[in-house]
């Protein structure tokens, strides 16, 4: 049953490659991008583990902590018993008003490490923790990306968009990069900041921004502003630093467009993440091919999964990422 599910998966996979590209032929794109289409696979590593999922629900694995929260992809039964998932030490649900039970049992904070950076972990009153695990590979895959460039006299400038806790910011100034975050929530940069100060690098060159993002890339760009790298993780729905609306299906056409002009004339990449439902890899590939529209480089685009060794692949979010080919 598992070779065929993967099978299937595979062949999914192929079929939304050769539409992406029939559609660069149609739209004489093919001069332009070199296309993947591949899976993301995050597996248990030392901090973090995915350990069940079913019933509308995830058990993972923080560090000592066993946590149950909601995960409305998860239709499917659970693989393990009810007496293994009432091992969770804390519980979130939504049906209860947003709350989490048993916090007793778990400390206020606690850390772990993932891709080489220190995170500060909490349950949060929306059931986030501070961290989404899906994206560990786009950490390293950052880190690598600028490793090279860390001995240069300037520094990659990059921007990070709906930024978060700062995965994607401290994995990239741990490579030696200059960083603006930004973020509408100030209690979220102010996590940030915390998580900047775990790992020794609160004196690095990160600028860090509390403000709506159509806002501050419009100022930026008409300050001349330019970027080696951007990364943008945008919310299916959001308000900004003055209550600003922010909806994807919306917004997210100008914005790709405004990231492209803040390219520098020798960008490094875009690294372009959604958990937004709709928002399949295919998608993705359209919205960051068409941004990026006559600048030479690869695109990769797809699916990411968390795996355990005992639960499904469990669906979290769509990326499509854009780089430069080597001259």
């Amino acid at each position: 049953m598992k070779n065929r599910s993967n099978a299937k998966q595979h062949i999914n996979h192929v079929v939304a490659f050769f539409y992406v590209c029939y559609a660069c032929k149609k739209n004489n794109w093919e001069n332009t991008f070199t296309l993947f289409s591949r899976v993301i696979m995050t597996l248990p590593f030392q901090s973090y583990a995915l350990i069940d999922s079913g019933n509308g629900r995830k058990l993972e694995q923080f560090g000592p902590y066993v946590l149950s929260r909601p995960c409305s992809q998860a239709v499917w039964k659970p693989q393990l018993s009810l007496a293994k998932w009432n091992e969770a030490q804390a519980s979130f649900s939504r049906e209860l008003e947003n709350k989490w039970t048993n916090l007793s049992n778990i400390p206020e904070v606690w850390h772990i490490e993932v891709a080489g950076v220190v995170f500060k972990i909490s349950a949060t009153d929306f059931g986030h923790l501070g961290i989404f695990p899906e994206q560990k590979s786009f950490w390293d895959w950052i880190q690598k990306i600028l490793r090279p460039y860390a001995s240069k006299k300037e520094k990659p400038r990059i921007l990070n968009l709906f930024a978060y806790s700062g995965g994607s910011t401290l994995a990239a100034a741990k490579a030696g990069a200059a960083v603006c975050h930004l973020d509408a929530s100030k209690g979220m940069v102010t996590w940030a900041r915390e998580n900047a100060a775990l790992n020794h690098l609160e004196h690095a060159p990160i600028r860090w921004i509390v403000e709506d993002v159509k806002k501050f890339l419009a100022r930026e760009l008409k300050r001349g502003s330019r970027y080696e790298g951007i990364i943008l993780d945008p919310p299916s729905f959001g308000r900004g630093s003055k209550g600003e609306l922010f909806k994807i299906e919306d917004e997210v056409t100008q914005l790709l467009q405004s990231c492209r002009d803040l390219l520098s004339e020798r960008p490094l990449f875009v690294m372009f993440s959604c958990h937004t439902p709709g928002f399949s890899p295919v998608v993705m590939h359209h919205l960051l091919s068409q941004a990026m529209q006559g600048v030479k480089g690869k695109i990769e685009f797809g699916e990411m999964l968390l795996e355990g060794p005992d639960s499904l692949k469990l669906p979290s979010g769509t990326y499509a990422k854009w780089v430069r080919e080597n001259d």
